[in-house]
């Protein structure tokens, strides 16, 4: 069974994809981006904006960031990753997922920061 799950976002109706896609056992959600209007030029506050988004797109598809398995950051300047790190600690808690993080352009240049998981559903959802 594969659900799909929408936020809203302005990309996915332009782009044409989902935040989120629910393959049996596995949530796979899209990269993310803050979905302020105007974006806040605060890297941390984009992260945790991002995070938001997608904490929300885990818990309709029935898990968590607990379950988070595999996380991708992308950055258009890695070096403004580090001041991101506390964030995603108090995000992930006891249950850090392996990650990546790539330096790359984003689609829209205010972007700081864009964010990918893949996460477990757990037996009960």
């Amino acid at each position: 069974m594969i659900r799909r799950i929408r936020s809203g976002g302005p990309f996915e109706a332009k782009v044409g994809y989902c935040r989120a896609v629910v393959a049996g056992d596995t949530v796979y959600v899209a990269g993310t981006c803050t979905q302020e209007d105007p974006p806040s030029e605060d890297v941390v506050r984009q992260c945790a904006s991002a995070l938001a988004i997608i904490e929300a797109a885990l818990k309709e598809a029935g898990s968590d960031m607990a379950h988070v398995v595999r996380v991708t950051y992308y950055l258009p300047d890695i070096t403004e990753f580090e001041a991101c790190w506390p964030t995603l600690r108090a995000a992930f808690g006891d249950h850090p997922p392996a990650s990546t993080v790539i330096e790359a352009k984003l689609l829209d240049p205010r972007d700081k920061i864009e964010i990918e998981v893949t996460a477990h559903l757990p037996r009960d959802a």
